[in-house]
């Protein structure tokens, strides 16, 4: 742990001038945290991780190796970002047409995850405890609880708080197997009951 910092940063992170990081948050090995971010408390964000100006990370996130989080990305508390999957801020990008002012925002909601090798492509926000599998490209909005899972995403599922599938019963009620907490399906959504 540095000594005058309330948050541990390997010595081979950068971190640049400008930064919020919050306390208990861990830095692992060659990654990179551009400035003006703001990261909350208790975050680990592993090997290689690189993010970009202007991030925005809640308390408790999880950052896998080799993640990439793009100038425009706004994550909640509890996020969960698995290995080596990225995020994508301009819509059209060329290498010799500069685009800097044309980031788009994508806003991950509280609690949910994203699967290894997933591209979240700007300008698609994810839902509150929404599951993105593993190597899934989104190219819309995920809702709330949704399982989404594929290239392009599509929809599968529904997923608890805990992070299991939800099966609904006649009544279209279901409960989560771990926390027993219920969830009801109406018009397309699910909310927590």
């Amino acid at each position: 742990m540095q000594q005058d910092k309330q948050y541990f940063a390997h010595e081979t992170a950068v971190i640049d001038e400008g930064c919020v990081i919050g306390e208990g948050t861990r830095i692992w090995h060659f990654s990179h945290i551009m400035s003006e971010c703001k990261i909350g408390s208790k975050c680990n964000i592993g090997q290689n991780v690189v993010v970009s100006p202007g991030v925005v990370l809640g308390s408790n996130c999880k950052i896998q190796n080799n993640v990439s989080i793009y100038t425009g990305v706004i994550c909640e508390d509890d996020v969960f970002l698995g290995p080596s999957m990225v995020f994508t801020n301009v819509v059209n990008p060329r290498s010799g047409v500069n685009r800097r002012g044309e980031y788009m925002r994508t806003l991950v909601k509280k609690g949910a995850s994203i699967g290894a090798n997933a591209t979240i492509v700007c300008g698609h926000d994810i839902g509150e405890y929404a599951f993105i599998g593993a190597g899934a490209v989104v190219t819309k909005e995920v809702l709330p609880y949704a399982l989404v899972v594929g290239n392009p995403a599509r929809h599968i599922g529904w997923m608890s708080e805990f992070g299991h599938r939800l099966k609904f019963d006649e009544n279209n009620i279901a409960e989560c197997p771990e926390s027993h907490e219920k969830y009801r399906l109406e018009n397309g959504r699910v909310n927590k009951i």
